[in-house]
């Protein structure tokens, strides 16, 4: 529980910036507080279980596609686009918990992260066994604007009418 500050009645928060709420995460990934390793725990499983099912599915639909006997070429390019779809996405995925992706990039690149969801589901298991998918990115982001925002309290303080005049 926060204190009231007194003055306005309002609870007393940090001034200056405020970190970024990861999906799944909200802040607690700043001071790896409220359930964090929880969390961090119940997504790794549930991001392997659904790649498990998503596996699952797609040897269904394999099946399906031998049952109706539509011949070999089919079946091998089936697997051959699941396969390399699912690798960029793993990569594309995984990059992207290090760097901002390109909003751009990001929009043409939906269909083949649509259909190579296995692949981003791997690399979200992957991440979340050492952080929170992004932390590191969202980390050094704050840390950074809390820097620049410590720099320009420091040199403001003091009353500047107070100052001495140089001769």
């Amino acid at each position: 529980m926060s204190a009231e500050n007194g003055k306005t009645g309002s609870p007393d928060t940090p001034a200056g910036p405020r970190p970024e709420p990861l999906r799944f995460y909200g802040t607690t990934w700043v001071h790896h507080d409220n359930g964090y390793t929880a969390r961090r725990i119940g997504l790794a499983v549930g991001s392997l279980a659904a790649a498990a099912a998503a596996c699952f599915v797609l040897r269904i639909a394999y099946q399906g596609l031998q049952i109706a006997d539509i011949g070999s070429f089919v079946s091998l390019l089936m697997i051959v686009m699941f396969a390399i779809c699912s690798a960029l996405a793993f990569r594309h995925t995984w990059s992207a918990f290090g760097t901002r992706p390109d909003p751009d990039r990001q929009s043409s690149l939906r269909g083949l992260l649509a259909i190579g969801f296995v692949g981003s589901l791997l690399a979200y298991f992957f991440r979340t066994l050492t952080e929170a998918p992004g932390e590191k990115l969202h980390r050094a982001e704050y840390e950074k604007a809390r820097e620049e925002y410590e720099k320009r309290t420091t040199r403001r303080s003091g009353n500047p009418s107070k100052k001495r005049r140089r001769r």
